[in-house]
């Protein structure tokens, strides 16, 4: 799992387990077990909560929509 401290000055959006899950239609203790394999990487707030990069997460979620297409 890639994991990394966030900066408060980082302008890069970051979505929720919560959030991303709702995206996805999956359980957001799913989201957790995909950031343990390393499909996602993990960010950490000052707080020690999870967070995700929103573009990685669109981006992921557009290869899954486009694998389902093919």
């Amino acid at each position: 799992m890639t994991s990394k401290e966030v900066d408060p000055m980082e302008t890069e959006s970051l979505l929720t387990p919560a959030e991303v899950a709702a995206l996805f239609r999956v359980d957001p203790r799913t989201v957790t077990r995909w950031a343990k394999a390393g499909k996602l990487t993990t960010v950490r707030t000052v707080g020690g909560m999870r967070r995700y990069v929103e573009d990685e997460v669109r981006a992921l979620l557009d290869d899954s929509r486009s694998e389902r297409i093919a």
